[in-house]
């Protein structure tokens, strides 16, 4: 399956940050506004309490099952905001650095904040995201 996003390096800003500043898309293509993903299993429960790295494997678990039940992969992402319950950069970056390993090649525009406090008990990770599909 080929993908409609196409990531814009701006060859005028600092290729020192790790994603894309935009990405493309030729119409015609169907949008796809994914809620955010959480850390939780089948079962509704919050997993790896505590554990920035194992919650992000599990948000990014969740969000690739509803791409692939809406017949997308994460190429097709064109936008993502991750949210950390940190006010600790390091706790950001540890997320961020799970999170890129599942959007390898495809570093689509992102956004990376720290928050106060996330919806579920325990919640430490959530991913959400806009993707297309041709």
């Amino acid at each position: 399956m080929s993908s409609a996003v196409k990531l814009i390096r701006a060859t005028r800003l600092t290729p020192a940050v790790d994603y894309a500043y935009g990405a493309l898309v030729d119409a015609p293509a169907r949008s796809l506004w994914l809620a955010g993903a959480c850390p939780l299993d089948e079962q509704g429960r919050t997993v790896a309490v505590g554990d920035y790295e194992g919650q992000t494997h599990q948000v990014m678990r969740n969000l690739m099952t509803v791409l692939e039940e809406a017949g997308a992969g994460l190429t097709d992402i064109v936008r993502t905001t991750v949210y950390v319950a940190s006010a600790d950069q390091a706790d950001l970056v540890k997320a961020w650095n799970v999170y890129r390993s599942y959007m390898g090649e495809h570093d689509a525009p992102s956004t990376l904040l720290g928050v106060t406090v996330l919806g579920y008990a325990d919640q430490l990770v959530e991913v959400e995201a806009v993707a297309v599909l041709p």
